[in-house]
């Protein structure tokens, strides 16, 4: 990949819901290009420090060339999942000021040719976030059983015709590997019937398989119930989702936990059925009308932010 240019999505609705700081810790869990990491260190510098983390090379080497002026940003190429592994490692007792999470894909990751995120551009199957992962698109497309694709495409794409598009990506391997994304979506294209839609018809398989090789939802999902014991009494924890399914996990969580209940995160002698977060946007937050225009796959955005209460 030549350049790596990516469009930071509710750049400073994000950073902004972080009350930035001076002399406080922050995590940008998702480097990216780094538009959301150079925000934040605009404000925080020079007291304050930034821990950034990405899996994706190309992301690291571009923000890395970008933000390479500030002396308070180390930046980590590994996932997200890992961060209290990182913070634990270097001695890091707590995030004291916040932590934000951007859970779409990067332009320069769903546009290339190279990469295999879009049904637009024909290229292997691929859809790794970490280049490293022996773990792909081919390999859900081509080893998975029939009821394992129904699974997924009906779980995470929310795909009425599952059970068709699976039957036929059985059929077809039979005869020959299904190697490319154009292979892909003729199958889909093939057994899917034609309805009057404005999505393409391989989106919802495009965003199931690619979800399945990422392990997304249960990685958001266990990386936010293990980030909120790290996050000191008045940290921020922001994240923005792209669809239903990120949405609906994120909400959930900041519900549970902002609610009265029990003693189980951590015993550390607060007194029983305390809230340990408060909701600081009751309803998410979406992007403005001249960044849809600017930037259409903003279109779907959301952003949630909590505070950590009662540590």
């Amino acid at each position: 990949m030549s350049e790596f240019k990516h469009f930071p999505v509710m750049l400073h609705e994000a950073v902004n819901s972080l009350e930035c700081r001076k002399g406080k810790l922050y995590i940008d869990a998702t480097l990216g290009a780094g538009g959301y990491s150079e925000l934040i260190l605009q404000k925080i510098s020079p007291e304050g420090r930034l821990i950034s983390f990405d899996v994706d090379k190309d992301a690291i080497k571009a923000a890395s060339e970008k933000l390479k002026d500030y002396k308070n940003l180390t930046i980590v190429n590994d996932s997200y999942t890992n961060i209290k592994k990182y913070l634990d490692e270097n001695k890091i007792k707590e995030i004291t000021g916040g932590i934000v999470f951007d859970l779409g894909a990067s332009t320069p990751q769903l546009t290339s040719s190279e990469r295999g995120f879009s049904f637009l551009k024909n290229s292997r199957l691929d859809m790794r976030f970490n280049q490293d992962s022996d773990f792909s698109a081919y390999d859900v497309i081509n080893s998975y059983k029939e009821a394992d694709l129904v699974r997924i495409f009906s779980e995470y794409g929310e795909e009425r015709f599952s059970k068709r598009i699976a039957k036929k990506i059985v059929e077809t391997r039979k005869i020959n590997k299904i190697e490319t994304t154009q292979e892909l979506v003729n199958i889909v294209l093939e057994a899917a019937p034609r309805i009057k839609s404005k999505i393409h018809p391989a989106t919802r398989i495009f965003q199931a398989v690619r979800i399945e090789v990422n392990n997304e939802l249960n990685n958001i999902k266990n990386t936010l119930n293990e980030v909120l014991t790290l996050l000191s009494d008045g940290a921020i924890l922001s994240v923005v989702t792209f669809h239903s399914l990120e949405d609906r996990i994120v909400k959930n969580i900041f519900r549970e936990y902002s609610k009265e209940w029990g003693d189980e995160l951590g015993g550390n002698g607060r007194r029983a059925n305390q809230p340990i977060l408060e909701v600081i946007n009751k309803k998410p937050l979406t992007a403005s009308e001249e960044e849809v225009r600017i930037n259409p796959p903003s279109r779907s955005a959301k952003l949630r932010s909590v505070r950590r209460i009662n540590k």
